[in-house]
Formats: C-alpha cells, sequence, structure tokens
C-alpha cells in the first residue's frame, strides 16, 4: 500500500544528497510528504512497502532490511536530537496517507487564512447527519493528526502507530469519521510562534472542534477513542456538551487513558459509555477494576504492558464495544418508537 507514496517522489530521490547530518538536522518540517521521504532518505531511511521505516540499502538504494537504530553517537543529547529531526518528518507522510484513505482536511478557525490556521481531517468532508461518526483524539506531546504513537511509528511500522487501521475498519463499518489534532496550536508567523485564535490548547482545539464541526454537522450516533491525555479531553467535552452527549455519543474507548474520575455532572452516563483499555500484562478485556471501585466506569486490559502500544493491541476489542454499544441504542430506541 505504501508503493505509490514511494515511486510519486522517485525524481526527488534519486541520488545522494551531499548535506551533511548537521544541515540536514537543522532544516526546518518537511511541507509535504514528498519533501519528507526525500529527507528521511538523506537520514539514511525509508518506508518498505509495508510501512517500516529501514535503513537504506546501499546495494539497491531502496529501504532493505535493517529496523531503525536510535543509537548513532556515544552522546545522548545526539541521539536524541537526530531521532527528533527525523520524527518530524512522520507528520505530514502520515496526512498524506489520510488522503489517500479518503480523508480531507478542514481547515480551522472557520474565518482564519490557512497559513495561521489548524486542521482536522474528516471522511466525508463536510460531515453532515452522519448515522454513526467515530471521532479520533490523540494524546499530548509531538503526535499530530493521524498518529498514536511515533514510538511505534518508527520502531514497529505505520499500521502500529497511526490511527490508519481504526479508520479502515470504520470505513468498512458505515462509520464517517473526524480525526482531530489537538497538539497543532500554533503557526510561525514572520519568525514568531504565533498561536492560533481560539485553538490554542489541546482543549480550545476540542471545543472549538465540537462547537464548529460536530455539533453543526449534528450526527444522529457518535463514538469516540481517546488516547493517554486524550481521554482528559474526552471527559472535558462530556462535561461542557453534557446534552449532546447523552442524546448522540453512545460508546467512549479510552486507551491507557488518563482521566481519574468520571465528572461529578454526568457520573452514571459516563459510567455507562465509557471503557478503559489500560496497559497490562493481563490477558485482553481483563478486569483490572479494584472490588471497591466496582461502581466507576469499567477498566481493562489493553493486552499489552506498554503505553505506547495499547490502542494498537485494543483496537478490535473497541470496535465490538462499539457495535455492541450501537446494537443496544438502536434496540433501545426501536423499544421506545414501540411504545
Amino acid at each position: 500500500m505504501w508503493t505509490r507514496i514511494k515511486h510519486s517522489v522517485q525524481s526527488v530521490l534519486t541520488g545522494k544528497s551531499q548535506r551533511s547530518a548537521i544541515q540536514v538536522m537543522a532544516e526546518p518540517k518537511a511541507v509535504n510528504s514528498q519533501e519528507a521521504i526525500a529527507r528521511l532518505r538523506e537520514f539514511g531511511y525509508g518506508f518498505t512497502e509495508d510501512g517500516k521505516l529501514h535503513k537504506i540499502d546501499p546495494a539497491t538504494g531502496e529501504p532493505g532490511e535493517e529496523p531503525f537504530v536510535f543509537q548513532i553517537s556515544e552522546d545522548a543529547e545526539v541521539n536524541r536530537e537526530h531521532y527528533a529531526k527525523l520524527a518530524n518528518q512522520i507528520p505530514e507522510i502520515v496526512y498524506e496517507l489520510l488522503e489517500k484513505n479518503g480523508l480531507q482536511k478542514t481547515y480551522l478557525p472557520l474565518d482564519m487564512p490557512i497559513e495561521r490556521s489548524t486542521f482536522v481531517f474528516t471522511q466525508p468532508q463536510p460531515i453532515s447527519k452522519s448515522k454513526k461518526l467515530l471521532v479520533l483524539i490523540n494524546g499530548s506531546g509531538y503526535v499530530l493528526a493521524g498518529q498514536w504513537a511515533r514510538k511505534l511509528i518508527i520502531n514497529n511500522s505505520l499500521d502500529h502507530g497511526t490511527q490508519l487501521p481504526y479508520i479502515k475498519r470504520a470505513q468498512q463499518l458505515g462509520y464517517d469519521i473526524l480525526v482531530t489534532n489537538t497538539n497543532d496550536n500554533a503557526r510561525e508567523i514572520k519568525g514568531k510562534l504565533k498561536p492560533i485564535k481560539g485553538l490554542d490548547t489541546a482543549f480550545r482545539h476540542a471545543s472549538y472542534v465540537w462547537e464548529n464541526v460536530v455539533i453543526p454537522s449534528n450526527p444522529e450516533n457518535v463514538a469516540i477513542v481517546a488516547h493517554s491525555f486524550g481521554a482528559s479531553i474526552a471527559r472535558n467535552l462530556t462535561e461542557n456538551y453534557t446534552d449532546f452527549f447523552k442524546e448522540k455519543v453512545f460508546a467512549i474507548a479510552l486507551t491507557d487513558g488518563t482521566i481519574g474520575s468520571p465528572p461529578a455532572s454526568c457520573k452514571q452516563y459516563f459510567i455507562d459509555v465509557a471503557c478503559n483499555w489500560a496497559s497490562s500484562n493481563e490477558p485482553l478485556d481483563t478486569d483490572l477494576r479494584r472490588e471497591q471501585t466496582r461502581d466507576s466506569f469499567r477498566r481493562v486490559s489493553a493486552g499489552h504492558p506498554e503505553h505506547e502500544w495499547s490502542s494498537y493491541s485494543a483496537m478490535e476489542s473497541i470496535f465490538k464495544f462499539f457495535e455492541d454499544k450501537y446494537e443496544q441504542r438502536v434496540g433501545t430506541k426501536d423499544t421506545s418508537s414501540n411504545t
């Protein structure tokens, strides 16, 4: 599936760059996928056809069998900087993959020039009266739209670390899709980093998206997947838009979510619709709640002990949870209409 991207930049990637590693590392972020792939090659890496980041084989000029190596120096700071500069190329590659899979950008805020805006991805664009809408909320830090974990993208594969498996499964099940971008909060204007108006924090980004994209689209049914700090964002949305949530949101899946207790203003509703798949050595779906917290919302094993893996490892269970909750919701609606 990655062949087209690789071939689309063949002319850019022809020949070996003569620039030093320091020059490459000092460059700003790539502005599109083609430039990002070219810069990865300057680092000596490329994505294989199955989405793994491997070293370029000098004999073939293509990604070979050797995976990414973090340690390139005895100096820990050099290693971290190299990793960060390489990881900076990931967002544009993921954006193109989202677009390849049918999603399109919506620039926000709605009244701002593109160069001063952030964006989300939706399918369709614009979303309107979705029968089922899936909203994906990433965690904090450096991950941007379409990513769960850079660590997994770099060390395992694009499928492991991006939201693409969720998007493809949702498409198969008839969902419209909204991919948020809660960490994209500023733009460089005339050499200075300026906050994006009304979307300058993760919470404000999510609230703006809810008020200006989700609610006006009037979906019938909504499901949410939120990873790590994204769980706190989902909780905040539930508190701020409680009436909408109670009417429309039938399931909230958290993957190793940082959340604490359910929101006090709608505790029972949250308990009914939410489940947290937490990192654990226990088998997938093992109940992790202690006896004294059985009245809280569900907390089960994600089937993997590492935080970054929770979204990938719990996906099958999450979609079963969604389908069960959706069937309950439809059944309840049918019962109500016949009484």
